[in-house]
């Protein structure tokens, strides 16, 4: 399985990071650790197999004059299923767009209907926590409230990540955006 993630600014990249080590250091979430090479994004999209090559060609043609977007994660929310604790951004219509832009070049690759992360089924977040207990996602969501620290940055590159089961997660590539 594939995924093309929205990868973050060096600066909100170590925010979201800290809050990973504060939530593991006090033995509420591992999620950090749960998967090698795990990098805080934002999913943008899902495919089950993809022509690799072929693939990151094409991201390399679609994404060359993109921009970075901006972000601003003001909601901590949860998916319920999955006991799933996440920042969200700020929707705007800059954030929207570069999505639903992303699944309308790359139509063709979308096999999967059910997926999450296409347009009118997308929630953009960045997880912090997940698979939680009902007092361990009570206490992240605690913790993560007392952090009372503006959370903002950039999607500064897209990546594309191949998931190998559980435990792997590489980003086997990424391109920068131009910046603003």
């Amino acid at each position: 399985m594939y995924a093309v993630i929205a990868l973050f600014d060096a600066t909100l990249e170590q925010k979201i990071k800290k809050i990973w080590e504060g939530l593991e250091s006090n033995k509420i979430s591992y999620y950090a650790q749960e998967v090698e090479d795990r990098v805080p994004h934002i999913t943008i999209a899902s495919y089950k197999e993809i022509p690799v090559k072929n693939f990151i060609n094409e991201i390399e043609i679609f994404y060359k004059n993109k921009r970075q977007v901006q972000l601003d994660f003001q909601t901590i929310g949860s998916f319920v299923s999955t006991r799933t604790l996440f920042y969200s951004p700020t929707v705007t219509k800059e954030l929207m767009d570069f999505h639903s832009n992303h699944h309308q070049y790359f139509a063709s690759y979308n096999k999967e209907e059910d997926s999450l992360y296409l347009p009118r089924k997308w929630v953009p977040h960045c997880t912090l926590a997940n698979r939680l207990s009902q007092e361990k996602l009570q206490e992240a969501y605690s913790y993560c409230l007392e952090i009372n620290e503006k959370i903002e940055g950039k999607i500064n590159r897209i990546g594309l990540i191949k998931i190998d089961g559980s435990k792997c997660a590489p980003v086997i590539y990424s391109q920068s955006l131009i910046e603003r």
